[in-house]
């Protein structure tokens, strides 16, 4: 036993690069070959901006993308569905600003049979009628749903009030009920038309040994030649000029409070992107970061409140989220500020090296299977990121000093211009407007 080999701390992370070439429709190829990974995960992107939607359409894009496979080609909605089944295949699409992504999951021996439905979702779909009007009672229903959820619509006010009222950002990227009920099969189908292969791209990630790959894309999603015109390039969205704002979204009787602050932030795009996810993760993104420290553990008033970066295409936002009990709404609110006021004094190295730890420890693990990696790289290529953006990123955070993120937490407090409250307005509003954060509105659903 006295000559067991002692504990080395880890080597660092070499991220698995992909293989590029572009297809004979324009559309960029990435190949990452996974061993043993007998399930290949295919991302489709193909760029889309969803501030070119009319305002009366707007959430036609997310609607297009959930048609995608409710009939197309040769087969109606059931047909295609049987033909996904035969072939053990998942296919989904979604759409956000800066991208239409389409997704497939396919046990390897199934993948050409699989990318020749994926090709037809993408390039002939048929939008029945009658699946067109079930996807957007569908939508109305998530509406009602989402008005229901606390978290959700505090989501939904935090958009329209941290973003310029005039930007797409400020509303739903799935449309609102006036939207959805204006939309058409016929407007689904323009906006479809609208969509070009080129500058799109495609991941093919798991075990490609001994498939080629090429002849299968090129004989699939490689005949795919929409030609509208070349999406343009997402901008990033305007924040408020009219100060900071808080809304109390009234919810007579609730016995909890949901609290959401939001702040312009860089996105991932930004030289100094890096102190920002070690940023939010020490003040809250673990139950021992700043903000639980203090309204959970210290204070009790929560079950958790967490810090999170959201990036866009383009730009993004940083967010303080989670709910507390009724009667502490404003106290816990007026905390949760002075906490975030607070990080002018700065981190500790001994802090910051915690955030590190555990950010650059934990990636490697989330690069363990196919649909995350393929996943990961089509959200690079919607960002017009470089493949080996990950990797430089944790080299930039293991290099990271206290006051690089004492800059990046300076820089969100001091532009927080959002504070949302879903709760009962009669038992909060006055503690709140006490408070003197901001013009306080009330609102009803």
């Amino acid at each position: 036993m006295r000559d067991r080999p002692g504990v080395e701390p880890p080597g660092p992370w070499l991220q698995p690069l992909p293989t590029e070439e572009t297809l004979s429709n324009g559309v960029r190829l990435l190949r990452m070959h996974l061993p043993g990974q007998e399930v290949i995960s295919a991302r489709l992107m193909v760029p889309v901006t969803l501030a070119d939607e009319e305002r009366v359409h707007e959430g036609v894009s997310v609607m297009m993308a959930r048609l995608l496979d409710e009939g197309a080609g040769d087969l109606d909605a059931e047909a295609f569905a049987a033909a996904l089944e035969r072939h053990g295949a998942a296919l989904g699409a979604s759409a956000v600003e800066g991208g239409l992504s389409v997704d497939l999951d396919v046990p390897v021996r199934h993948l050409s049979g699989a990318l020749r439905l994926m090709a037809d979702a993408v390039g002939r779909p048929t939008f029945p009628e009658e699946e067109v009007r079930r996807v957007l009672r569908n939508r109305l229903a998530e509406i009602d749903y989402e008005t229901a959820s606390a978290p959700h619509r505090a989501g939904r006010e935090l958009i329209a009030t941290l973003w310029d009222p005039a930007s797409r950002a400020a509303r739903p990227a799935a449309g609102t009920p006036s939207t959805i009920g204006a939309l058409t099969r016929s407007a689904i189908v323009e906006r479809h038309a609208a969509l070009a292969a080129a500058g799109g791209a495609l991941v093919i990630a798991g075990d490609l040994q001994g498939i080629d790959v090429r002849e299968a894309v090129e004989g699939s999603v490689g005949e795919w030649t929409g030609s509208g015109p070349a999406a343009a390039e997402p901008a990033a969205a305007l924040p408020r000029l009219d100060g900071p704002t808080v809304v109390v979204v009234d919810r007579p009787g609730s016995v909890q409070s949901e609290l959401a602050i939001g702040a312009p932030a860089p996105g991932r795009a930004d030289p100094s992107w890096a102190a920002y996810p070690v940023m939010a993760y020490l003040l809250g993104g673990s139950p021992g970061a700043r903000i639980d420290a203090v309204l959970r553990e210290d204070k009790g008033y929560t079950y958790g409140i967490r810090a999170a970066m959201r990036p866009r295409a383009i730009g993004g936002s940083f967010a303080v989220t989670g709910s507390v009990r009724t009667e502490v709404t404003a106290e816990a609110l007026d905390l949760l500020r002075g906490i975030l006021a607070d990080t002018v004094n700065g981190f500790s190295r001994a802090e910051l090296a915690t955030g590190v730890d555990f950010i650059t420890r934990a990636t490697p693990g989330r690069w363990a299977t196919a649909d995350v990696i393929a996943d990961e790289l089509s959200a690079l290529t919607l960002e017009r990121l470089p493949m080996d953006f990950p990797s430089l990123t944790l080299r930039a955070m293991r290099r990271l000093a206290p006051d690089q993120v004492t800059e990046a937490a300076a820089a969100v407090a001091s532009s927080v211009c959002s504070t949302v409250i879903v709760g009962d307005a009669d038992a909060i509003i006055d503690d709140v407007r006490a408070l003197g954060i901001g013009e306080v509105h009330v609102v009803t659903d």
